[in-house]
């Protein structure tokens, strides 16, 4: 069973589905609230369990009942633990406002997620991975990671996220063999030169560049229920697929039938399967 190491956020989620997203000087209606652990890392790690790797995740929460919460979450979906590290303060807390279009909007309160600093990361937990995942995290800490990566000789992917564009992952970069990125944020890498990059787009699905070639994959048509956890769905499902030795066209086709899966699911976290993600691509051919 491949091994794949997550770093990177491990959030309290509050999801608060409205009957519209909030506008200035509006008001939207509360139909229902829930309560589950979320963050990019924690979420990946979650959808690779489900696909038959063995992951385990690094990353920090609170000392305080989310982060106690949030854990037991996480050791119940079957990931190890051992790089979470539990520090004093509050666990980070997003919420989550879901339309009946399934469109998100995110509300963030400060919290102890990027307490991992690059001191903070175990080499060994990088050293025995198969391949190492890291999602939107502060940069000195993704730099190191990536670094030992690199001397290890571990495949590396980084889903930079939101904070792409005000953060400098250019050290991480460097040493990535795959980058995840949105339209938005395929814009502003500025010609970083990493080997291969997958852009999401949403519905359109997804497109592949290498070196030597382009691959695109025009998603699946799902009833969207919440977007929300997509993308790391999606990023769950290229690296399994990469990790039994699919190459990027099945890869491709995999991670967006799982991301059609995140779709129609409530909450962060997906419940992820080869049997669900076949379900998915058999109905589309």
């Amino acid at each position: 069973m491949p091994r794949v190491l997550c770093v990177g956020h491990v959030n309290w989620d509050v999801t608060l589905r409205v009957d519209a997203l909030p506008r200035p000087d509006a008001e939207s209606t509360i139909r229902d609230t829930t309560q589950s652990g979320g963050g990019s890392a924690a979420n990946v790690a979650v959808g690779l369990v489900g696909l038959d790797c063995a992951a385990t995740l690094a990353g920090s929460v609170g000392d305080d009942e989310h982060g106690l919460l949030a854990r037991r979450d996480l050791d119940r979906a079957g990931v190890d633990l051992s790089g979470l590290r539990t520090v004093d303060g509050e666990t980070t807390t997003k919420y989550l406002l879901v339309d009946d279009d399934g469109e998100v909007s995110v509300l963030g309160a400060a919290g102890v997620n990027e307490a991992l600093g690059p001191d903070d990361v175990d080499p060994a937990l990088v050293e025995t991975a198969d391949h190492v995942h890291v999602t939107a995290h502060r940069s000195d800490t993704a730099a190191r990671v990536a670094k030992l990566a690199a001397e290890f000789g571990v495949p590396l992917s980084i889903d930079p996220g939101r904070r792409l564009a005000d953060r400098d992952f250019a050290a991480a970069f460097e040493h990535a063999d795959l980058l995840f990125v949105n339209e938005v944020e395929a814009r502003a890498l500025d010609g970083t030169d990493v080997p291969t990059v997958v852009r999401k787009r949403g519905t359109d699905g997804a497109v592949v560049e290498t070196a030597c070639a382009e691959y695109r994959h025009g998603g699946f048509d799902r009833a969207a229920v919440d977007s929300t956890g997509a993308g790391d769905a999606f990023a769950a499902g290229y690296i399994a697929a990469r990790l039994r030795g699919d190459g990027p066209e099945t890869a491709l086709a995999v991670a967006n039938a799982c991301g059609a899966l995140a779709t129609e699911t409530e909450g962060p976290k997906t419940d992820l399967s080869w049997d669900a993600v076949a379900a998915v691509r058999g109905e589309h051919g």
